[in-house]
């Protein structure tokens, strides 16, 4: 077993979204479900057959692996990884620090498997570690192998919002120079409602906003009901000067008050910005860790939609981004992972003279892992998907 074999494992990709440098997290929380499970097969190792095919006998840690990503080499099941901890729950107490340079060993006496830092001859480790490695907590050094451009975006652009949140939000009513698109460093001008115009924020803090285009709905693809409006991002912009208004005299000289919209400058930009364009205040950073895992309980649903896509019967590939129509009041959670099944059809069976209809077991067709939640739909990412998925496609906790 090569280091390539885990370089490419997609499973191994999930897992290192924890490890993000530019979403740097405190340690993912381990769940007492997981110590529970992790303690007992601490005890009595794993079934011959709940190893891969290819397990190897021995690896050795390098840098930019995830517990996760070794599961996949050692489990049929990676995301079982509480498993592979509890292989040696004596050696790695907390399974998110695991160093590179440590060896383990693949123990399969006995009719069980063991995973450990010794050798099965009762070999020691020999392999020195760095104490500067050792006090490196793998969300501090890891390389991811799945290029966090794949996922950051998503952090902090999709949204779910009201039906009616953007027709209340500020627009972008003009331009400098009348310029029909904007770009990073472009100047806009912004206006809020009568009765919440865009002021500046109290104290010295920038006030950011996402700038957004259209609400898209959101529907359940078995019920056809909406279950929340995506707004499709565009960017970032600054306030530079708040909305107000000026006193002047028209051309009759009488007092008149013209209105001085506020002045944006535009940070970032997916797509070119223009006139009509809405504002959504950026919230504040939220601490995002990842702990890959199934769920505990049974949870079936469906694909909703792909992300940044419109065209009707559009297949999504691996590494793309699905919204599905469960969320936290279904129990979902960031780093739930589940298996999407594709749809088996319908066909006519042919050997049997009256010719009835049959319908054919969905199949297995790769995992998704939930990034994002909202009460009813979360964003999840496709990994290890063999065939295009499309909405209406099953996710069901994997087996």
């Amino acid at each position: 077993m090569t280091h390539n074999r885990l370089g490419t494992a997609t499973l191994a990709a999930a897992a290192m979204l924890a490890a993000l440098p530019a979403l740097a997290q405190p340690t993912p929380a381990v769940t007492p479900a997981q110590r529970d499970t992790a303690a007992q097969v601490a005890q009595r190792g794993v079934a011959l057959s709940e190893l891969a095919p290819n397990a190897p006998d021995s690896y050795t840690v390098r840098s930019g692996d995830t517990l996760w990503g070794i599961a996949g080499l050692f489990l049929a099941r990676p995301w079982r990884w509480p498993e592979l901890w509890g292989m040696n729950l004596q050696q790695i107490r907390d399974p998110h620090l695991i160093y590179p340079g440590q060896q383990l060993f693949l123990d399969r006496s006995g009719g069980r498997a063991v995973l450990g830092t010794r050798a099965p001859d009762g070999g020691l480790q020999t392999v020195r570690v760095s104490p500067r490695v050792r006090s490196t907590s793998l969300a501090d050094s890891a390389l991811p192998t799945l290029q966090p451009g794949l996922i950051e975006p998503f952090l902090t652009e999709s949204l779910i919002v009201a039906e009616n949140a953007l027709q209340q939000a500020p627009r972008i009513v003009a331009t400098r120079e009348q310029r029909v698109m904007l770009s990073p460093g472009d100047r806009a001008y912004a206006r809020g409602s009568p009765a919440a115009p865009l002021a500046a924020a109290a104290g010295d803090a920038p006030q950011n906003f996402r700038v957004v285009r259209d609400a898209v709905p959101i529907k359940d693809p078995t019920s056809g009901e909406v279950l929340g409006y995506e707004a499709y991002y565009l960017g970032k912009a600054t306030l530079a000067q708040p909305e107000g208004t000026r006193e002047t005299r028209g051309r009759d000289g009488k007092p008149a008050v013209e209105i001085v919209p506020a002045a944006l400058s535009i940070l970032s930009s997916k797509e070119e910005i223009r006139i009509g364009d809405r504002l959504l205040p950026e919230p504040p950073p939220e601490l995002r860790s990842y702990t890959p895992h199934a769920p505990a309980a049974q949870i079936e649903g469906r694909v909703a939609s792909i992300y940044g896509i419109a065209i009707p019967n559009t297949n999504a590939a691996q590494n793309q981004v699905v919204a599905i129509n469960r969320g936290t009041r279904d129990g979902l959670e960031r780093g739930h992972v589940l298996m999407v099944l594709s749809d088996g059809g319908t066909m006519v069976d042919g050997t049997d003279p009256a010719k009835p209809v049959m319908k054919l077991p969905d199949e297995p067709n790769g995992l998704l892992m939930v990034f994002r939640t909202f009460e009813r739909v979360s964003y999840g990412l496709l990994l290890d998907i063999r065939t295009g998925v499309k909405v209406g496609d099953r996710l069901v906790t994997p087996r």
